[in-house]
């Protein structure tokens, strides 16, 4: 468990090195669990977070049951990307973190881009 720990940690380490948000360009942060899936526009220069979503705010819950599927994401993507477009922020730089691009990830970033955020 702890070789994976590691391996997971390296992984997001040399993300990180090559991705910086500013205040044109902030950076769109992935975090998910099992249950849920959290994003979050970061600019890294003053180190604030500008717009957060997840699936555990009220309106997310009040529409849908489940939390932890493609669907869960989908709606997660467009919420985000409604916030960002009244914060006035278009263009983004998207950090997936430690997690693969594929399934809940790539289908998040698909809906944040169908929403009108670029990446």
């Amino acid at each position: 468990m702890e070789l994976k720990k590691k391996a997971k940690s390296r992984i997001r380490k040399r993300i990180r090195k090559k991705i910086l948000g500013t205040p044109e360009r902030p950076r769109a942060y992935v975090f998910k669990s099992n249950k849920h899936i959290y994003i979050q526009v970061i600019d890294d220069e003053h180190g604030k977070v500008l717009v957060s979503a997840s699936t555990l705010e009220k309106d997310f819950v009040a529409k849908t049951k489940n939390t932890k599927n493609i669907d869960a994401a989908k709606k997660t993507g467009e919420m985000i990307a409604k916030k960002a477009a009244s914060q006035k922020i278009k263009t983004i730089i998207f950090d997936r973190g430690k997690y693969p691009y594929h399934g809940r990830v790539k289908t998040l970033a698909e809906a944040m881009r169908k929403g009108g955020l670029n990446f």
